[in-house]
């Protein structure tokens, strides 16, 4: 049995932000992890332990932000320990396991290893609940879809780890389909091919019968009542073209540079989170597609699979961005951007629209698993998020260009006049981007911002690269933003969608259907060329098109 104070007195304080309103932390992340320590590794009474978590779900490449006040030693009794191997290691006997199952004790097995994670209930950001809904048992299936490997080396403390389970002891069950894993099952059994995907929304019909509820509603989700999401995709409806005619369009050229990063087309990947909650290799299709394809991809700093992995799959020169959330904790901000630097990133992209998180209730609904004691579950976005700092201003920025040579991109302008400070800031590009509608409800859409820089500070566009998302699902939508100025697009769900019904092939797919409508808009709008789109192609009303006939 193990044998603990009765006493356990649990502090927490935020390391780098003691002053700072205390955000959530990292989810638990839990992993294959080398043991560091001896079993019964004891630590002194009162001692500060500190907990570390990556800069998203299980990154594994972020920064130390909350410090965990353990009270008493964790002392294992013989019974605990099954077996002896001749190295010294013990092996933890699974019925052992299965006594933790309280918040008094709360163990769980991530990968055959067992964890004490009892002290870390309270600050879990999704709440306790889903920890104590796996407590004593092996929660790896629930673990393994967000958390990459490596992550535990970053998040838990050494007396943290108990030790190995011994395979010997673990009964076997058999698994327990779900309902919803059923429904799963079922539909990817009648998916239609990738090639008879015609466009970017039949990756999201798809995609919507075959992925976990779970991961619908992180994907599909946005702010409170989701208007600033579907007026990302409606307000390009306002924007219609005046094209030319009578003009050789037999060939044309789709190419572009971003940041002098050369690119087969005017879109990249954006950073989007939790690939590998629509397919196992998640980020992995991403890159993939991308070298393919010939497009930029940026790698979300919320990634579920780790840079290093995603570095070792690209191909021989293949660019790739990254996303940078700002750390509580400085350091491990400035500890990121050297590894994203000796890692070969050409550029990084700060998102500085999301100080917190928002509320996403299709996401928070999803989850299903309320608990009153933790206010209710949080839902995945706000479970990855707790490391974000919210203290984040101009001076950061500065501090940034200061300690990197690559390129700064700052992801989330929403207004002309934070276009202009980004200019006086003299980072290398914007994104005009309000985070797929996920933040803050009826935020403006970005081509709507677009509009308003071009027509109230086009002297921006000679001083950096303007971008947006948001929306984007046609190639029509791509060349109105080039119209209005911008060097190109980022597309987040729809690679989403993509890579999770089909994997790497549908990326390419996603690329192949943006590329013919470019390409077929392009010529129609009597252009050969990408920077000969000009403002005047473009006019906006101000009223809403014919709905389609199916909505009539």
């Amino acid at each position: 049995m193990i044998s603990r104070s009765s006493s356990r007195p649990f502090a927490r304080t935020v390391a780098a932000a003691a002053a700072r309103p205390r955000l959530a932390p990292m989810p638990m992340a839990m992993g294959r992890c080398s043991l560091s320590s001896s079993l019964g590794r004891a630590s002194e009474a009162g001692r500060v332990i500190r907990w570390k978590w990556g800069a998203g779900a299980g990154v594994g490449i972020g920064g130390l932000a909350t410090f965990l006040l353990l009270s008493s030693p964790l002392a294992l009794d013989d019974e605990a320990v099954s077996t002896t191997q001749p190295s010294g290691q013990g092996l933890i006997s699974y019925q052992e396991v299965e006594k933790h199952n309280t918040r008094g004790s709360c163990w769980v097995v991530i990968n055959s290893m067992v964890y004490d994670v009892t002290d870390f209930l309270s600050a879990h950001p999704g709440g306790a609940s889903v920890i104590l809904k796996n407590s004593g048992q092996d929660a790896t299936s629930v673990y393994t879809p967000i958390h990459p490997p490596g992550t535990i080396e970053n998040t838990l403390p050494p007396e943290a780890v108990v030790g190995p389970i011994d395979p010997l002891t673990v009964p076997e069950r058999a698994k327990v389909v779900t309902e919803d894993e059923r429904r799963v099952e079922e539909a990817r059994r009648r998916m239609p091919p990738v090639a008879g995907m015609v466009s970017l929304d039949d990756f999201e019909r798809v995609a919507k019968d075959v992925l976990s509820k779970t991961a619908w509603a992180y994907y599909s989700s946005a702010g409170d009542d989701e208007y600033a999401a579907r007026e990302n995709r409606a307000a390009f409806k306002r924007y219609w073209f005046r094209p030319r005619i009578l003009r050789d369009v037999t060939r044309i050229s789709l190419s572009t540079t971003l940041l002098g990063i050369p690119s087969s087309l005017p879109i990249f990947i954006a950073p989007a989170a939790m690939a590998r909650l629509g397919h196992p290799d998640g980020e992995l299709n991403l890159t993939r597609g991308a070298g393919r394809t010939g497009i930029v991809q940026g790698i979300s700093a919320n990634a579920s699979c780790s840079l290093e992995e995603i570095i070792g799959t690209r191909g021989e020169g293949q660019p790739l961005i990254f996303q940078l959330y700002m750390n509580w904790d400085r350091d491990a901000s400035e500890k990121l951007v050297r590894k994203v630097e000796s890692l070969g990133c050409n550029a990084i992209i700060l998102t500085v629209d999301a100080a917190v998180p928002g509320k996403r209730e299709r996401d928070i609904r999803a989850k299903g698993d309320f608990d009153s004691a933790d206010s209710g579950t949080q839902g995945v976005a706000q479970a990855i998020s707790g490391y974000q700092a919210a203290d984040v201003t101009w001076a950061d920025v500065a501090w940034l260009r200061g300690l990197t040579k690559l390129p700064l991109v700052l992801k989330g302008i929403q207004s002309v006049e934070d276009a202009r400070l980004a200019v006086e800031a003299g980072v290398q590009g914007i994104v005009l981007s309000n985070h797929g509608g996920r933040q803050l409800d009826f935020a403006p859409a970005s081509i709507d911002v677009l509009r308003e820089l071009r027509e109230e500070a086009p002297e921006v566009f000679n001083h950096l690269e303007v971008y947006l998302d948001g929306g984007v699902r046609r190639g029509t939508d791509v060349l109105k933003a080039l119209c209005l100025g911008a060097r190109a697009v980022g597309l987040g769900r729809p690679f989403l969608y993509a890579q999770s019904a089909y994997g790497e092939e549908g990326v390419v797919r996603a690329v192949q259907i943006m590329e013919e409508e470019i390409g077929t808009g392009l010529r129609l709008l009597g252009v050969t060329k990408l920077e000969d789109l000009r403002p005047e192609m473009v006019r906006h009303f101000a009223r809403d098109p014919a709905p389609p006939e199916d909505a009539v």
